[in-house]
């Protein structure tokens, strides 16, 4: 699509003229942009190929809307190849005051609850699919919908050997003595690293390119503590706020990660093996 065509279009779904179009890094499934509308307005409009999953996308950032306070940006055009959405002032890099604003807003992101795990639809994390089927349990759900699900992925693409496929059967055998249920499910963002977190200097603007899901609060803290998203005023916020029960960072965190990191086995490769090698070997797999 050209420039030309891409703007007519912005134009007729919003029905204002554009004036200036701005491309942005990131985007995994298509091209981003910034957009000043002529009546004012700034718009960030992502665009993917015909077969394009962008409106999983918008139902997801609705429903963060919809069902919590979490602050993101209001979604005005959703469908396969087009998302636009409004325009969110910001920048990933977080002061101790805004690391306890997140922990804020993800406590009470956590405080929203369902009657079982999944969702009422799959969803997308980067550019996969995410099964959600309604489980009871959250061992079962976190064992097949998640690790058993993404290591097969990763490992028929060819990215994750097969021998390691085994090895996390294996452990997937033994989560029952290793986890544990929660009270209740909670609701995720699902993908909180850097780059998906705005703030504003001290507060945080917005949550971007959710993952949602019910499941256990601690895979979202698990995938903060990857990547070092957030550090210690998160953690000492969020835990006087919902307590992080003892052998969460002990042991639990490193099974949770193994999701996310076996996601970026499947998108990358890499020393992401190796990541998940040393997580297997450490519980004696």
């Amino acid at each position: 699509m050209t420039l030309y065509d891409f703007t007519a279009r912005l134009s007729g779904v919003l029905n204002v003229p554009t004036s200036i179009v701005h491309p942005l890094h990131g985007g995994m499934i298509g091209q981003v942009f910034r957009v000043e509308l002529a009546d004012g307005r700034t718009v960030v409009a992502k665009t993917a190929d015909a077969g394009g999953t962008l409106d999983i996308e918008g139902y997801m950032l609705r429903y963060l809307r919809e069902h919590s306070a979490l602050p993101v940006p209001d979604v005005l055009h959703s469908e396969p190849s087009l998302l636009i959405m409004t325009f969110v002032e910001g920048s990933s890099h977080f002061s101790e005051a805004a690391e306890r604003h997140a922990a804020d807003l993800l406590a009470a992101l956590h405080a929203v609850t369902a009657p079982a795990f999944g969702l009422e639809r799959d969803t997308l994390i980067g550019p996969l699919h995410q099964p959600n089927p309604w489980t009871p349990s959250w061992i079962a759900f976190f064992r097949d919908q998640r690790l058993r699900y993404m290591a097969r992925l990763a490992a028929d693409s060819g990215r994750l050997p097969r021998p390691m496929l085994e090895r996390i059967e294996r452990l997937a055998e033994r989560l029952d003595s290793l986890l544990e249920e929660p009270e209740q499910p909670s609701l995720i963002h699902g993908d909180i690293w850097s780059t998906n977190v705005l703030a504003d200097p001290n507060r945080v603007s917005a949550f971007l390119d959710p993952a949602i899901c019910y499941a256990h609060h601690e895979m979202e803290l698990a995938y903060i503590t990857l990547f070092n998203t957030f550090g210690a005023a998160f953690f000492e916020r969020y835990h006087a706020l919902r307590p992080i029960e003892p052998g969460f960072f002990e042991v639990r965190r490193d099974i949770y990660n193994l999701y996310p990191l076996l996601v970026h086995v499947r998108l990358f490769g890499g020393g992401y093996v190796g990541s998940v090698d040393r997580i297997l070997r450490r519980f004696g797999i």
